[in-house]
């Protein structure tokens, strides 16, 4: 018998891990956009799901931006078919002049479309076919953006949806871009090429053709990997401090007016980087709102280097100490 193309063989392996927690009974939806990513996503899954009994569906969402969106998105799905696999295309509209860019605004309603699609067919899971070169690249823009470690933690493997029990699986992120192609070809797909993958407009494309292989060239193979095992430390990092916060928050934490005081003896008790995330937390939670580093740091001046300052405008809240409290409070109206 043939040996089984490495390729292949190392895909099907990510996809099978992924899919133990749903043997027997499960339900996941393949992201499927028709890219080699996607496409040799989508092929281990159909493998794989049946041997685990895990039924299997994919979504491809059509953001119609692009001429001839419609055909690609029936590609795609005409190819899941041909896998084996029930396939659905889903349109949505993005707007190009949203807050964040039309790139930020088509992955939101992309996500949007792809949980709706779950909880219509009560799927435990969405896989994605983010690769490690995806990981990588995510956290160089979070470097070169001064993001803070959260943002350095890349994309988790595992991400589940508190409200809706859902979860976000991505396969590949121990996998290179050059192994799903070479997947896709063992297999004889026909992956699809974006043409906003090769687009300099945006800056992770000049992050993938540019700096990753200047990087690459200057310091030695291997930085990717590199840079994706900086991601998983940190997150590692940023879920023990997650749980420590949950640990000590209902502790530290009361209602105020239109708000929430949080004890300036408890803040001032923590080291510096616990602080800061019970601030940051705290405002995401209570106002759906991300503070910067130095916002962050001028709610901490109100616990360690207090002089009378007056309230400190902050996105969509305010912060005052109140005694010996930190109150975060809705602005009033019209401000």
């Amino acid at each position: 018998m043939p040996s089984l193309n490495p390729a292949v063989a190392e895909t099907r392996r990510a996809v099978r891990a992924a899919l133990q927690p749903f043997a027997d009974g499960g339900e996941v939806i393949v992201a499927l956009s028709g890219g080699a990513d996607s496409l040799a996503l989508a092929a281990a899954t159909a493998f794989e799901a049946p041997k685990l009994g895990v039924r299997v569906a994919s979504i491809t969402v059509d953001h119609g931006l692009q001429p001839g969106s419609h055909e690609t998105a029936a590609r795609a799905a005409a190819a899941a078919t041909a896998l084996g696999i029930e396939s659905a295309v889903v349109r949505v509209t993005v707007d190009p002049a949203a807050p964040g860019g039309p790139e930020a605004a088509a992955r939101d309603a992309r996500y949007r479309a792809l949980a709706e699609a779950a909880a219509a067919r009560g799927a435990d899971a969405v896989l994605l076919g983010h690769t490690l070169d995806d990981q990588a690249e995510t956290v160089l823009l979070g470097l070169a953006r001064g993001s803070g470690a959260t943002s350095l933690a890349g994309m988790a493997p595992v991400r589940r949806d508190d409200t809706t029990g859902l979860r976000w699986l991505r396969p590949f992120l121990t996998v290179r871009r050059q192994t799903t192609r070479a997947a896709c070809a063992a297999a004889g797909l026909d992956p699809w090429d974006d043409p906003h993958n090769t687009d300099r407009r945006f800056a992770r494309v000049r992050v993938r053709e540019t700096v990753l292989p200047v990087l690459e060239a200057e310091l030695g193979p291997g930085v990717a990997e590199a840079l994706a095992r900086t991601a998983e430390q940190l997150r590692e990092d940023a879920e023990a401090f997650a749980e420590m916060i949950h640990e000590t928050i209902e502790d530290i934490v009361e209602p105020a007016e239109a708000g929430i005081a949080v004890s300036t003896a408890a803040l001032a008790a923590n080291p510096p980087a616990l602080r800061h995330r019970i601030i940051r937390h705290v405002v995401a939670s209570e106002f759906g709102q991300s503070l910067t580093r130095s916002q962050t740091l001028e709610v901490a001046r109100l616990v360690t280097d207090w002089s009378g300052q007056g309230p400190i405008d902050l996105p969509g809240c305010r912060a005052a100490r109140r005694g010996g409290l930190i109150e975060f409070t809705a602005p009033p109206t019209g401000i």
